[in-house]
C-alpha cells in the first residue's frame, strides 16, 4: 500500500517541475525558489496521499532545486524573487 502512494508522490512532483523553476534571475535564485516551492508542494502531496510529509519535503525540495538550477531564466520568467 505504501509503494503506490510514494510513486504517486514522485510522479506529481515531476509533473510540477516546470512551474517550480520560474522565480529568479540567477541560477542560485532559481534553485532556492524552486527548492522552497517544491518542498512545500511535496509536503502537501505527501500529506494528502497518506504518505510522509517529510518524504514529500525531501523529494519535492530536491526536484524543485534541480529544476530551478538546471533551467534558464530565458525559458520561464515569473519576476524578481521576494528576497531581492
Amino acid at each position: 500500500m505504501r509503494k503506490p502512494s510514494l510513486t504517486l508522490l514522485i510522479l506529481a512532483a515531476l509533473a510540477t517541475l516546470p512551474a517550480l523553476a520560474g522565480c529568479g534571475y540567477s541560477t542560485g535564485d532559481r534553485a532556492v525558489s524552486g527548492g522552497l516551492l517544491g518542498a512545500g508542494g511535496g509536503a502537501a502531496l505527501g500529506a494528502l496521499t497518506g504518505g510522509s510529509a517529510g518524504t514529500g519535503v525531501l523529494i519535492g525540495g530536491v526536484a524543485g532545486a534541480a529544476a530551478g538550477g538546471l533551467t534558464s531564466g530565458r525559458d520561464v520568467q515569473l519576476g524578481r524573487p521576494a528576497w531581492r
